[in-house]
């Protein structure tokens, strides 16, 4: 029986955050000195850096590195509380939210669910490829690339040898990017010492965009450094190139016709909102996303804000990215807005975006980020990403274990998370 969480006789605000993500966790964390309780919802116990996805399934980097425990995020925030669970339904008339771990009664509620693969209703994709959204991804990719080397290790037939060291990349966006840059150097740096004597020289790393031009978001003169550095690194960029299915022999089908055998699809070419339009009752807008008005509101329903992903709240560009910042800074606009409104005072204007510029690695040495105008390619870039990623990461164990673990890999050129792993469980438990 499902058990209904109140505060009594309290009139502090009941705030309910769904999504432990950068977006709901930005408002946490911008409301933990208001007049409020907080009770913050997620189907995992951990906040996940996911812009350092790649580096786990590319054997840089520890799980725990970019994961960390929310329990441990809020143990020092007294108004905030943490329920594990996902969100299965809302009333939006009696106030109520049901998760699998029990239901919630609010005052505000703060949907930051996030987003899930988009695979376009390609069947054969979604079965077979590998996404690259949450930390079990990252570790099955991880699993399975090392196991498709150690394969390829012994295989007689060229043919077969040659079909398991290759990856293609599907999507040219900064995670495509990234990641096709991060196994490139696994397999030309690390793995082609690990496997003295084998054909590791034969390893393919095909990056693919359906697109004309890859990453899309940067000024052209970015999208052509980064090319250049990926084709220095080994990868194949093709643009232009669709997948349009993973054929029975496990080979990858391209718009064209064309095929690629490889035994490695990594599918980084979308991402749709989380699917809660339909529990708010809405209608769902581009990329299953739900509609809100300028402060990041429901329409008819001033006490439900949606933020990140799943908010479709219009810039004047057209509807605000699905990136991390806008995320944290709608969370933040949120945050104050019930801040505000709990202490009785006037609510802060509507949300604005400030584009603080993006940027992405290709790897060792190499990195583009655009700033405004700001154009930085190379070295320089590098350099910057390096910084705003390490200040990001929560917590200071994970700032200096991800340091370290960069540093070695630059100075020995070694990744030593190297692990292929699998989990066992037990029949009966114990």
């Amino acid at each position: 029986m499902q058990q209904t969480v109140t505060s009594g006789a309290s009139a502090r605000l009941r705030v309910v955050v769904v999504g432990a993500g950068f977006g709901g966790l930005s408002a946490v964390r911008h409301l933990r000195h208001a007049p409020v309780d907080v009770t913050l919802v997620d189907r995992n116990n951990y906040h996940l850096f996911t812009p350092l996805l790649y580096q786990v399934a590319s054997a840089l980097l520890d799980p725990s590195e970019i994961a960390h425990p929310v329990r441990a995020v809020i143990r020092g925030w007294r108004n905030v509380s943490f329920r594990m669970g996902a969100l299965t339904g809302v009333d939006l008339g009696a106030r109520r939210v049901d998760t699998t771990a029990g239901t919630l009664e609010y005052d505000r509620l703060v949907v930051a669910a996030g987003s899930v693969n988009n695979f376009f209703a390609n069947a054969s994709v979604e079965a077979h490829a590998h996404p690259l959204k949450e930390l079990d991804d990252a570790m099955a990719l991880r699993n399975h690339v090392l196991e498709c080397f150690e394969r390829a290790a012994v295989a007689a037939d060229p043919a077969e040898r040659r079909r398991l060291e290759t990856i293609a990349v599907a999507g040219a966006g900064p995670t495509g990017v990234e990641c096709s840059g991060a196994f490139a150097e696994l397999s030309r740096l690390v793995l082609r010492r690990d496997f003295r004597g084998s054909a590791m020289d034969a390893v393919d790393i095909e990056l693919l965009e359906a697109a004309p031009a890859m990453l899309g978001s940067f000024a052209p003169s970015l999208q052509r450094a980064a090319r250049r550095t990926l084709e220095r690194k080994g990868v194949a960029v093709r643009l232009g190139a669709g997948v349009r299915e993973l054929g029975e022999d496990g080979a990858v089908v391209l718009e064209d016709g064309s095929r690629i055998d490889a035994a490695t699809l990594v599918w980084t070419a979308g991402v749709r909102a989380a699917p809660v339009a339909e529990l708010l009752g809405v209608e769902p807008v581009r990329g299953g996303r739900v509609p809100v008005d300028e402060w990041m509101r429901l329409p008819g329903h001033p006490e439900v804000y949606a933020i990140g992903d799943v908010a479709a709240v219009q810039g004047a560009g057209g509807p605000h990215p699905m990136l991390a910042p806008v995320a944290m800074q709608q969370g933040e606009h949120v945050a104050r807005q019930i801040a505000a409104q709990a202490a009785g005072q006037p609510a802060p204007g509507p949300f604005r975006y400030f584009d603080k510029g993006t940027m992405a690695t290709i790897g060792r040495n190499a990195a583009i980020a655009q700033i405004g105008p700001l154009r930085v390619s190379g070295f320089p870039g590098w350099v910057m990403w390096l910084f705003i990623h390490l200040i990001q990461l929560i917590g200071f164990r994970s700032k200096v274990v991800v340091l370290i673990s960069w540093a070695w890999d630059y100075v020995t050129f070694d990744r030593p998370v190297r692990l292929i792993t699998t989990t066992r469980r037990r029949s009966t438990p114990r």
